[in-house]
């Protein structure tokens, strides 16, 4: 059984990410985060919504440490690690993270050094620290959303990792994904969330997230020798030519020309993989989505401008992009928050919902999208409160 739990998390990785692109070499790591050792710099950039860092190894919920070990946390509920992931470094910390608020985010950390239009690989290690005990029989498992973004919102890669299981001994788990950079790649932005709220068994470990450089192989075909003909001497006179009498040269022959099959007329059939997208995280599936707008577009790029509608009263949002959390616990105000999606055929829908987080001074919750298509603008007003969040869906023209 302890074998079964591993092999599940391997599972559940491999299902949810994409394939490793062909002909790929991995260069060495190009960007490792490996969370330093001792008192380490603070990876997030920014002071967080949902979470604060302290000191220690075992974070209540809320929180998180940067250690190198664990060792009889909330009586023993979380597994003991002596060490961190990486290799050779006994000293070396991981993320230790304790749950708070479903959706808020707990790693927000810029990226730099990658190349434009480039294949990468994007890795992380997790663990849950969760032993599987009877104090605890129907856990809360991490469910972790991973996005690389740029620095207008526009997502870049993502990982959807399902949910953590609990497991009678530690392992580390990879959670991979391939991605090419942006023609005009400066600073990507690494934002984390959690989809499950705080409670027993949402607690996990994260170390050693690296970037890794594809190097395509070239292939060279080789042509196969010509065959040699050899020809045999003959001795035999060639036979005489045949003297076509009067009637045979009034005859016309109309040489017979055989139609070659048309290569381009086979019928080929085309099976289309159905859009994939994962099941809605808590907050959707306990609160009405209710439709504000249906919009029927061409394929290309789509942007959307969040304001608040009327008088800045502190009203903040979180917004899903067909159920992964894009944007969390952002404040609404004059300067928007700005995101892009992109339609086309292998993604022919798209669900944004917004989900308020407060109602601000000034109930309920409201906000004005601008939305802007390759050949259109819309402006649709939004509202949304505790029990009913907001949907615009996006489809493909037909």
């Amino acid at each position: 059984m302890k074998e079964c739990g591993f092999i599940l998390v391997i599972l559940l990785s491999a299902f949810e990410l994409k394939a490793q692109p062909a002909n790929c070499i991995f260069k060495s790591p190009s960007v490792t985060i490996n969370f330093g050792s001792g008192k380490a710099t603070d990876p997030n950039i920014n002071d967080l919504y949902g979470y604060q860092r302290v000191p220690g190894s075992c974070p209540q919920d809320g929180y998180y440490a940067l250690a190198p070990y664990t060792s009889g946390c909330f009586s023993d509920d979380w597994h003991t690690l002596s060490h961190d992931h990486t290799a050779g470094d006994p000293d070396g910390n991981m993320l230790l993270v304790n749950a708070g608020r479903a959706g808020s985010v707990f790693l927000n950390t810029p990226i730099t050094g990658l190349k434009s239009s480039t294949i990468y690989e994007l890795c992380l290690w997790l663990v849950n620290l969760c032993r599987p005990t009877e104090k605890c029989p129907y856990p809360l498992l991490p469910n972790l959303n991973v996005r690389l973004e740029t620095l207008d919102g526009k997502i870049v890669a993502s990982v959807f990792t399902g949910d953590l299981p609990r497991v009678e001994e530690p392992r580390w788990a990879p959670y991979r994904t391939y991605f090419t950079t942006p023609a005009s790649t400066s600073t990507l932005m690494l934002v984390m969330t959690d989809n499950h709220p705080s409670g027993c068994g949402n607690d996990f470990a994260l170390d050693d997230i690296t970037f890794r450089e594809c190097v395509k192989q070239i292939t060279q075909a080789i042509a196969p020798p010509k065959a040699t003909t050899t020809k045999q001497a003959t001795t035999s006179k060639p036979p005489p030519k045949k003297v076509a009498t009067p009637q045979e040269k009034k005859v016309k022959v109309t040489p017979v020309i055989t139609r070659k099959a048309d290569s381009m007329s086979t019928a080929i059939t085309v099976v289309k993989e159905p859009q994939k997208i994962p099941a809605a995280p808590l907050i959707l599936k306990t609160r009405e989505n209710a439709l504000v707008r249906r919009i029927e577009t061409e394929a290309g790029e789509i942007k959307m401008q969040l304001y608040d509608n009327g008088q800045i009263d502190g009203d903040s949002v979180s917004i899903y992009h067909n159920n992964m959390l894009i944007k969390s616990h952002v404040l609404l105000s004059q300067k928007p928050i700005t995101f892009t999606i992109s339609v086309d055929p292998s993604e022919p829908h798209h669900e944004i919902i917004m989900v308020a987080d407060n109602l601000g001074t000034i109930p309920p919750n409201t906000s004005v999208m601008i939305i802007t298509t390759a050949t259109n603008r819309y402006e649709v007003f939004i509202s949304s409160d505790e029990q009913k969040n907001a949907k615009v869906v996006f489809d493909l023209k037909k």
